[in-house]
């Protein structure tokens, strides 16, 4: 099977459409069929069902699908395996990970391995998975748990505890303990849909009848400084908000009836498990955020 007739089955799959794919690969569509219909001659299956108008896979089709996916999602991690230097590690991190957690991390880990040059990206959770499946990143890190994933490697680091920041003068600032259903009458803004820190909003206060925030935030810095500014209340790790608190923009508020704590976790790639650069940024991970 040559390589481009793959990739060319893969955008017709991905899309369900000889048009799109043909507008994505820059091709003419009558070169996307002949390429998928080189593919079922030499395979000597039908992929894909042209008996309504809209293209669908057939079951053999299907199964090519996936093997394809897996395929090209090898040949892109070794394309960045030999590209990048072997002295390099590709770190991924959420952004407040990478504020409040990292610069530790990598200040040992530096005087550990100074001649790894370290690169450092910070993105959401789904684009950090993606990156770490494609080889773009040897680790990253987030909250939460990651997706089942058999290609994945994941590694539990510490658990950080959930709070509540309430600006300073409102009614619960003086509470130390608040309990949820008491929270949930309360406005609160919460990150957009999508977002790990929306999970958390979502499923802590999802038990107790409420629906859904005031107001949404691109950021939790955003968010932290709406609350500072008495526009409602904010669900967030410890550490993210615990500066804010210390200078006095935010107060803080336990939930009084129930523990509610984040992961906080490193996920690789499980064929990259013996990269000792990686090895060793582990190591300092587990030594100093699991302490």
């Amino acid at each position: 099977m040559e390589l481009r007739h793959l990739r060319t089955f893969e955008a017709v799959a991905r899309t369900l459409s000889v048009t799109q794919a043909a507008r994505e690969l820059h091709y003419a569509q009558s070169s996307v069929s002949d390429q998928i219909q080189a593919l079922e001659r030499e395979l000597g299956v039908d992929l894909l069902d042209r008996s309504q108008r809209r293209v669908r896979l057939t079951a053999q089709g299907a199964v090519l699908s996936e093997y394809t996916d897996r395929i090209l999602t090898l040949l892109e991690e070794a394309r960045f395996a030999v590209a990048r230097p072997n002295t390099e590690l590709a770190v991924g991190v959420l952004e407040t990970v990478g504020l409040h957690m990292l610069p530790e991390v990598l200040s040992t880990y530096r005087s550990q391995y100074p001649q790894t040059r370290v690169r450092v990206g910070q993105h959401n959770r789904g684009e950090l998975y993606g990156a770490v499946r494609r080889g773009e990143l040897d680790i990253c890190l987030t909250f939460g748990d990651p997706p089942a994933d058999a290609g994945l490697r994941a590694e539990t680091l510490a658990e950080e505890p959930l709070v509540v920041i309430v600006p300073p003068g409102h009614h619960l600032a003086e509470r130390r303990r608040v309990d949820l259903a008491e929270l949930a009458v309360e406005p609160f803004l919460a990150t957009e849909q999508g977002c790990g820190f929306r999970a958390m909003f979502d499923g802590a206060f999802g038990g107790v009848g409420r629906k859904e925030p005031v107001t949404e935030v691109s950021g939790i810095g955003t968010l932290g400084a709406c609350v500072a500014a008495g526009m409602g209340l904010g669900l967030l790790p410890l550490v993210s908000v615990r500066a804010q608190a210390d200078r006095g923009e935010v107060c803080l508020v336990e939930i009084g009836d129930t523990r509610l704590s984040t992961a906080v976790t490193m996920t690789w790639l499980e064929r990259n498990s013996a990269n000792p650069n990686l090895i060793g940024f582990q190591a300092v991970l587990r030594a100093q955020l699991a302490a």
